[in-house]
């Protein structure tokens, strides 16, 4: 199975909440400056809460050339795709 690092755009107080195993905390608002970090942590799923940060944060990266990446959702979705692996 090829690495796929899980991103977390939810904000540090929403991370510092819970969330998926290995996961690093991006959040929306920093994503931008980060972009370089991001680029080099391709492939990646990107999830929030409920998947509208996540596509947010997808669109701005594909629109900055940024395209191995994958919708994950919501936290609770992506805690259901990890318990299926």
């Amino acid at each position: 199975m090829k690495k796929v690092n899980l991103i977390d755009v939810r904000t540090a107080f929403e991370y510092n909440q819970g969330s998926v195993p290995n996961a690093i905390n991006v959040p929306l608002n920093e994503v931008a400056k980060r972009i370089g970090e991001l680029k080099s942590l391709q492939p990646m799923i990107i999830f929030c809460a409920a998947g509208v940060r996540s596509q947010k944060a997808i669109d701005f990266l594909k629109a900055n050339g940024i395209n191995n990446i994958e919708n994950g959702g919501g936290l609770v979705d992506m805690k259901a795709r990890l318990n299926t692996l």
